[in-house]
């Protein structure tokens, strides 16, 4: 049933609770999960090739933005490896914002705000980096739109970071940031799992 995908805005799955543990390079974080958002078993193995790519990647200090948060591991190690930016986290799963916002008490990060938005739609500022683990299960679409707006909402010199698996169409992903931003650079493979990076020249 579509309303029990983790890309609804409400979804109706029966509430089945888990707390996982996922660690980055010395920082330990917990996280809280449920039925009706995406990986709740564990942190999904793309996420963690991103969180991994991330951390050394240099860009205008001029907040982070991570698009289809879910319940938030992307986000809060942002949050975590640079305690000086304020991060974003956007999705318009509301039992996934719920887990975010308590999964950010739970590791004591503050430097962050987490709220509703169809991708941009309620997102009015340029960040230095966005980051995403694209929904592709919402379809070409949804994932086409979050790459090729996302340049408009970037500073100058500002990268979005993407993860994507060759068989759910990183090609394609990476013709279109290359259109969208003159650039695109594979910056990991790891078990499919491409770490796609395009920069706002």
């Amino acid at each position: 049933m579509a309303n029990q995908m983790y890309f609804a805005e409400n979804p109706e799955a029966k509430h089945d609770e888990h707390v996982v543990d996922y660690h980055v390079n010395g920082i330990d974080l917990k996280f809280n999960t449920d039925a009706g958002v995406f990986s709740k078993m564990r942190v999904d193995y793309g996420s963690g090739v991103l969180i991994k790519a991330m951390q050394g990647q240099v860009f205008p200090k001029d907040g982070i933005l991570d698009v289809g948060t879910g319940y938030g591991p992307i986000g809060l190690f942002a949050a975590k490896f640079w305690p000086d930016q304020i991060v974003d986290m956007v999705d318009v799963n509301e039992r996934g914002l719920a887990l975010a916002k308590k999964n950010a008490e739970l590791n004591h990060v503050d430097n962050v705000n987490i709220f509703s938005s169809d991708i941009y739609a309620q997102v009015d500022k340029q960040y230095g980096l966005i980051l995403t683990n694209p929904p592709i299960r919402a379809g070409k679409k949804v994932v086409s739109k979050i790459l090729s707006e996302a340049k408009s909402h970037l500073v100058q010199n500002g990268l979005i970071l993407v993860v994507i698996q060759k068989k759910q169409g990183e090609p394609s992903a990476r013709k279109l940031l290359t259109e969208t931003f003159g650039n695109c650079e594979i910056l990991t493979r790891d078990k499919g799992y491409y770490i796609l990076k395009a920069v706002k020249r």
